[in-house]
């Protein structure tokens, strides 16, 4: 697997899928059961100023720049701040665009070597992408769910984030990134077993 092409994937079908939510949801909750790190319920401008925030953060850390480096408050803050205007699913593709291209100027010799600085801690790129990935993917999964648009995600991104997933499940469960594994057949579709050893319902 190529983390960097596979970041390139996840990031173009989240953006994808956001850019079909309808304007006029942007002030409405989301559906319950969304998933959230603090179970609050959120609008779906919110959690997308949450996902912009993120994305605005990418070529910063893709450059090896720490949160000190670039201040604390450089991209607002992840809730409060309103990175996406008038246009929020143009806004979001276009920061959509400058993550990947900052993602493109890495090289596959940097996977192990070149350290990235996440808020919750430093990782060798490679991980650091994977972390950036699986968001992006799960991201993608949910709000298709929310917007009924068919959460059906790309065979290659699926198998490409199993291969991710899998061997650090356990691992991730239990520092807070996952919630419980959804018990489903050995034999389920490969997105849904990807979905439920992340805690979602398939």
């Amino acid at each position: 697997m190529n983390e960097i092409e596979t970041f390139i994937r996840a990031d173009r079908v989240l953006a994808d899928v956001i850019t079909r939510i309808p304007p006029d949801l942007m002030k409405q909750s989301l559906p319950t059961g969304f998933p959230t790190r603090d179970n609050s319920t959120y609008t779906y401008r919110q959690m997308l100023n949450y996902q912009a925030y993120d994305e605005a953060w990418i070529p910063d850390m893709m450059a090896g720049r720490t949160l000190d480096d670039v201040g604390q408050d450089a991209h607002g803050g992840p809730l409060e701040n309103d990175l996406l205007g008038t246009d929020p699913s143009g806004r979001f593709r276009d920061l959509v665009e400058k993550s990947i291209a900052s993602v493109r100027e890495r090289s596959e010799s940097e996977l192990d070597t070149r350290t990235v600085h996440y808020t919750y801690g430093d990782y060798p790129l490679r991980e650091a992408l994977w972390h950036a990935i699986v968001f992006r993917t799960t991201r993608a999964f949910d709000y298709a769910r929310a917007i009924g648009a068919g959460a059906v995600l790309p065979d290659d991104l699926v198998e490409s984030v199993w291969a991710i997933v899998e061997p650090h499940a356990e691992e991730w469960r239990r520092i807070g990134v996952f919630g419980p594994a959804v018990q489903i057949e050995a034999q389920a579709p490969l997105q849904d077993r990807l979905m439920a050893i992340t805690g979602r319902q398939p």
